[in-house]
C-alpha cells in the first residue's frame, strides 16, 4: 500500500473526503516525524512503538572491490509492532522450525 491508498482507505473507512482524509495522514505522518526527529518515542497503542536508537560506527567492506571502509555512526529509527499488529507470517501448514522465530 502506497501514500495514496493509504488516504484513499482513510477516507473510506472514517467518512472524510479525500482531501481531509489526506490532511489528517500528512498532519499525523508529519507529528511523528517531528516527535522522532526531538528524540521523542511515539507509541500508538495497538498498532506499536516508534523511537529513535543510536548506532555505533563500524568497519564494513565495499561489496565490489573487498576493501574495508569505515561506516559513521547514526541514529535511526526503530519499530516496534503491538501486540495486535502481530501475527505469524509462516503459511498455517508450515512446520515449527519455520515459525520459530515469530512472535505471537
Amino acid at each position: 500500500m502506497n501514500k495514496r491508498e493509504l488516504v484513499k482507505a482513510v477516507a473510506a473507512e472514517s467518512g472524510f473526503t479525500g482531501v481531509e482524509a489526506a490532511r489528517a495522514a500528512n498532519a499525523m505522518l508529519r507529528v511523528i516525524a517531528q516527535s522522532l526527529q526531538r528524540g521523542e518515542h511515539v507509541s500508538v497503542p495497538g498498532f506499536g512503538a516508534f523511537s529513535v536508537r543510536d548506532r555505533k560506527g563500524r568497519t564494513g567492506h565495499n561489496p565490489a572491490t573487498g576493501k574495508a571502509i569505515r561506516i559513521e555512526a547514526k541514529r535511526v529509527v526503530k519499530f516496534k509492532p503491538g501486540k495486535a499488529l502481530q501475527f505469524d507470517a509462516a503459511p498455517s501448514g508450515a512446520s515449527k522450525s519455520v515459525r520459530k522465530g515469530v512472535r505471537r
